[in-house]
Formats: structure tokens, C-alpha cells, sequence
């Protein structure tokens, strides 16, 4: 019978010593501290400023090309995107608009960017491969007109940049300015900024036979910057991000108007004569790794990239 008692009270000894050990030995969700508990999943909410948690990772390369205007801008949406989901891919080129809607419609590229809409022959063009072209508004511009910062014109009325761009004005002294030669810098003809200030500034005219014509962007800026009689158009962008290289001019509809300077407020309530939409083209309803980017840049993070880099947003 005494034997009976003391195995069982063995038995009981065995069990409590085992459950002690197990509860030592297993931390649960809510320990805290230092040591080895430290390790484990905080349930604590993000400190303010942190990357909120992702769903599944994005997988894949995406293969943007086209417009100058918009590549830093794509090219920053593009960091932040693969930076969030490091097994995507993102390749960014420039060029123009109408080299990413031509690499767009011939298979090289997956989205193409551009700074106009597109024109009834790339559209057929499109159509022939068995593309259905679909767009994306994805951030707005203004054109800014640039010129050497001792210039001492600080205006120009819409009439006056179309008869300098066409050639009927030649010499600054012909808008109120000093007897110097002007010095029209345009971009290339594949450009969608050339076809946008063709059509809207210009009136479909003819650009002046010595243009000079730049295959980017910063070629203008620079050339501005360095020639005294230069003029030349950009965007917002890069036109802010070139403050104190070169002068920005007001700008006015007509005689009576009042100038205006290109910003994001001017271009938002339309008083700023010389603005855009910027797009992003694919060949039909984006799926995988194509969307995810593109609902990226139309994300309020992606629109504040796009406030950053000093675009407009799209709302």
C-alpha cells in the first residue's frame, strides 16, 4: 500500500515538474524585453514614418520607355516600387514619346511614357499588331519657357512664342528686349513636348528652319543657362529643378491677360496657358507585374512622388 502511495506521488511530482519545464521553456506572442524574445513578431503598431505591411510581393520585369519629360519622374516611381518589392524589375529609357509608343507597338517594351496622346496612325499601327492601346493619365505638366537668367524680358504673350518659334520674330529688341539675336531651342521631332508646343503654341505651323533642336530635355536647359539670346520650353520639372541656371517666363494668353507663371496651383485651376497631361500606355488591360506599377504611380505614394519631383498630380 506504501509502495502504491509513493509511486503515485512520483507520478504527480513528474507532471508538475514537466509543466513548470514547458512553460519556461515555450515564450508566447505577448513577452516582451530583452533576450531571446526580443526575436519574436512585434504586435506593436509601426512607428510613424514606417513602410506599412505589404500583401505578396510583386515578381517580374516591368520595361517602361518614351518621353524625356517624364523620366526622372518614372525613373523615381520606378525606386520606390521595386524598393517595396524587391523581386520586381522596373527598366526605365527615354528618348521621346514617339520612340516608347513605337517600342510599345513593335513588342520591346511593356508601357510606354509619353507627354501627348496618341496619334490616329500609331493607334492603327497598334491595332494592326493586335494591340488595343489603353491609357493612363498619371500626372499633369506645365511647359515652362526658359531663357538666360540676364534677359530682362519676364513675359511673353502665347502670340509673341508662336511668332518667335515660326521664325516671324527673330531678334529680342521685336518683343521689348535687347538687340540680340534670339535663339529658338526646341526638342527633337519624336518628341511629344515638340508636338504639344507645335500644336497648342505654334497652331500646327511650322517650327523655324534654324531651331535647334535637342535630344533631351537638359540640352535645352543647358543651352539656355549658357546663351544669353537663347529661349527655349521644358517641363516643370526640370525647369524648377534648374532655378537660378535659367529664368522662367510668365506667360499670357493675349495682350489683355494677365501673365502667369507656370506651378502647380496655375496649371490645376487651368490659368496657365501652356499645360498637359502625362500618360502611360500599354498595349491592352495591364495585368501582373504591368499593373501593379501602374497602380503604383496612381497611388496617393505614388502621387506624392509625383508633387516631389515637381509635376502636378493628377487630382
Amino acid at each position: 500500500m506504501k509502495t502504491g502511495r509513493a509511486i503515485g506521488l512520483a507520478a504527480a511530482v513528474v507532471v508538475v515538474v514537466c509543466a513548470a519545464l514547458l512553460v519556461a521553456g515555450c515564450p508566447t506572442k505577448a513577452t516582451t524585453g530583452a533576450g531571446p524574445a526580443a526575436t519574436q513578431p512585434s504586435t506593436a503598431p509601426p512607428s510613424p514614418g514606417a513602410a506599412a505591411p505589404s500583401g505578396p510581393q510583386i515578381e517580374g520585369t516591368v520595361t517602361v520607355k518614351g518621353s524625356d519629360t517624364i523620366v526622372h519622374l518614372v525613373t523615381q516611381w520606378a525606386e520606390a516600387f521595386m524598393k517595396a518589392n524587391p523581386k520586381a524589375d522596373v527598366q526605365v529609357t527615354g528618348g521621346g514619346s514617339g520612340t516608347g509608343i513605337a517600342a510599345l507597338i513593335n513588342g520591346t517594351a511593356d508601357i510606354a511614357s509619353a507627354s501627348r496622346e496618341l496619334k490616329d496612325d500609331e493607334r492603327k499601327d497598334a491595332q494592326a499588331k493586335g494591340l488595343t492601346p489603353t491609357e493612363f493619365t498619371v500626372a499633369r505638366d506645365a511647359i515652362a519657357i526658359v531663357v538666360h537668367p540676364s534677359n530682362p524680358i519676364n513675359e511673353l504673350t502665347m502670340d509673341q512664342l508662336a511668332k518667335i518659334y515660326t521664325g516671324a520674330t527673330t531678334n529680342w529688341k521685336q518683343v521689348g528686349g535687347p538687340d540680340v539675336k534670339i535663339e529658338a531651342l526646341s526638342r527633337e521631332s519624336t518628341s511629344g513636348t515638340y508636338a504639344f508646343f507645335q500644336e497648342h503654341v505654334m497652331k500646327k505651323k511650322d517650327y523655324r528652319k534654324d531651331a535647334r533642336l535637342m535630344p533631351a530635355t537638359s540640352g535645352i536647359i543647358e543651352a539656355a543657362a549658357a546663351d544669353k539670346g537663347a529661349i527655349g520650353y521644358a517641363g516643370l520639372g526640370y525647369a524648377v529643378g534648374a532655378v537660378g541656371r535659367v529664368k522662367v517666363l510668365k506667360v499670357k494668353k493675349d495682350e489683355k491677360a494677365p501673365a502667369i507663371a507656370p506651378s502647380e496651383a496655375t496649371v490645376k485651376d487651368g490659368t496657365y496657358s501652356v499645360a498637359r497631361p502625362l500618360f502611360l500606355f500599354t498595349g491592352g488591360e495591364p495585368t501582373g507585374a504591368v499593373k501593379a506599377f501602374i497602380d503604383f504611380c496612381k497611388s496617393p505614394e505614388g502621387q506624392q512622388i509625383v508633387k516631389d519631383a515637381g509635376y502636378v498630380t493628377v487630382e
